[in-house]
């Protein structure tokens, strides 16, 4: 039998090993040792316009990524270690420097590779590199810190700061809904979402039965045209494509009447131009509308042409899956159902900044490169690089809260009114939706909150059902390697289909 007794223990061995804040840490810890390398490495080299003498091709390509303790620099040059409570009373961030491997390329010959700082990276309280991670709370005492104090902040010139768990929608997942108003009676909604970048895309079943998809900077554009312009030739594939029910055959047949005008794959192409670039030349349309079809038509499946035959699969799937809705064969789907919805911790906040600012950093080294090759040197990598440029761009951000995107109050000052107000604060959830609109439905309790979002705590206004706290029971797993899940899922796929021949062949 669950007694008192049982309950408040397992309570207490849950918080001994996971925290109040162990979501926040774990987060950011994964930034830490898998997301900085993984920026570096979608940036990889600069390769500048101008080459040094001698040369015939050059680059700079970037290596491995190194993280040294937190120091504080005095104005002698010294330095030594920097505790959090340093930080706080000097009104320092609370940092790690950065170093990063630069290797120089001439010719196609690799030269000796070079490290050097490319700025520092404020520094999460409690997690792994952090100064405090494993003394124990008499040693804590001694550096001035509280032994109860569970971390998930930074300190930025002095003050604390703790970045706010954002709800959003699930990316790179069709999201089906019956339209009240306007043109359309059923949409989809999908947004593509890639490292560095996020596509929002549009379909639409307009009341004349015609399926439209809008994405990036193109306009409606009816899906029959699309599967054309990417290789489809003749009705029966497009038809193939979207679906083999019967009953939407005549959906379909009105969906096929655009393609009267338009007879070939350049047809469609130049179709798609023309709604995109107008009075520009045939030639230019046509590249034009490849070009964003390639890039920017759900990027997250791939941005190459090999990759169209995974994109007709997927444009023909939620096309079906709006006729299936119209029809009655599908429920339309719930926005506000938890598990249509994605946490962005720490770590993922953490990243999207640093990318932004190391691409800023990466374009400003190439060109203080290509300056001093005008001048007839070849540059040292370590003279090019101007660290104080990605340590100004992220603690500016952690110090506003101004974040990509054009979010705002992502980093918070930390309350600190009591314990409790400051382990709420830790543990609140942020909606993206807008407190001055109505949002009825975001507002309300969902049942599939219960177990993952307290269903008090929320305050009183404008902000009521759109601020909320994680349950105290709550726990959110860390985000995982997209190609090691799609290797394990491929994986699983090939050794079901081996059981299936194996028991067939054995029958």
């Amino acid at each position: 039998m669950m007694t008192a007794d049982r309950l408040t223990e397992l309570a207490r061995a849950f918080f001994a090993e996971t925290g109040f804040v162990g979501h926040q840490v774990e987060s950011f810890n994964y930034f830490l040792k898998d997301g900085i390398q993984k920026v570096v490495r979608e940036v990889d080299a600069i390769e500048p316009l101008v080459f040094p003498p001698g040369y015939d091709s050059y680059k700079l390509k970037f290596g491995k990524v190194r993280i040294l303790p937190p120091v504080v620099r005095e104005a002698d040059g010294s330095s030594s270690m920097l505790y959090p409570m340093e930080a706080r009373i000097r009104q320092l961030t609370y940092s790690v420097p950065l170093q990063i491997e630069i290797i120089p390329e001439g010719n196609g010959n690799r030269n000796e590779s070079i490290w050097t700082e490319i700025g520092s990276l404020p520094l999460m309280v409690r997690s792994e590199r952090c100064l405090l991670t494993g003394l124990s709370n008499e040693e804590l005492v001694e550096v001035g810190e509280d032994p109860y104090d569970p971390g998930g902040y930074f300190i930025i010139n002095g003050t604390e700061r703790v970045l706010m768990t954002i709800e959003d929608l699930l990316p790179n997942v069709p999201l089906v809904e019956r339209v009240k108003s306007g043109t359309a009676d059923e949409a989809a909604r999908i947004f593509s979402e890639v490292p560095g970048f996020r596509v929002p895309h549009l379909f639409e079943r307009r009341k004349d039965g015609i399926i439209y998809v809008s994405w990036a900077r193109v306009p409606r554009i009816p899906v029959v045209v699309v599967l054309k312009a990417m290789g489809l030739k003749s009705d029966q594939q497009i038809v193939a494509a979207i679906t083999e029910d019967p009953d939407f055959m005549e959906d379909l047949m009105v969906n096929l009447e655009v393609l009267d005008e338009v007879q070939t794959q350049e047809d469609a192409l130049d179709y798609i131009g023309k709604n995109v670039k107008v009075g520009q030349g045939v030639e230019y349309r046509i590249s034009r509308a490849k070009y964003l079809i390639a890039k920017y038509l759900l990027p997250h499946i791939g941005r190459e042409e090999s990759d169209h035959p995974t994109k007709l699969l997927y444009l023909g799937m939620v096309a079906e899956k709006l006729l299936k809705l119209h029809y009655g064969k599908h429920p339309a789907d719930d926005k506000d159902h938890y598990g249509n919805k994605r946490l962005k911790l720490a770590g993922e906040l953490m990243e999207q900044l640093f990318r932004a600012a190391f691409k800023t950093l990466a374009n400003d080294m190439q060109y203080s490169f290509e300056r001093v090759v005008k001048r007839g040197h070849e540059p040292s990598p370590a003279t090019i690089v101007r660290s104080q440029l990605l340590t100004s761009r992220i603690e500016s951000a952690m110090a506003t809260g101004y974040w990509i995107g054009g979010r705002t109050g992502v980093a918070q000052h930390l309350q600190r009114l009591n314990y409790f107000d400051t382990l709420s604060h830790l543990r609140r959830v942020m909606s993206p939706l807008a407190s001055s609109q109505p949002h009825f439905e975001a507002r309300e309790l969902h049942p599939t909150q219960w177990g993952k979002l307290c269903v008090a705590e929320t305050p009183e206004g404008s902000n009521i059902g759109l601020r909320k706290n994680m349950a105290l029971l709550a726990k959110a797993s860390s985000k995982w390697d997209e190609e090691q899940a799609s290797k394990e899922v491929k994986r699983a796929l090939r050794a079901a289909k081996t059981a299936v021949r194996t028991k067939e062949a054995s029958a």
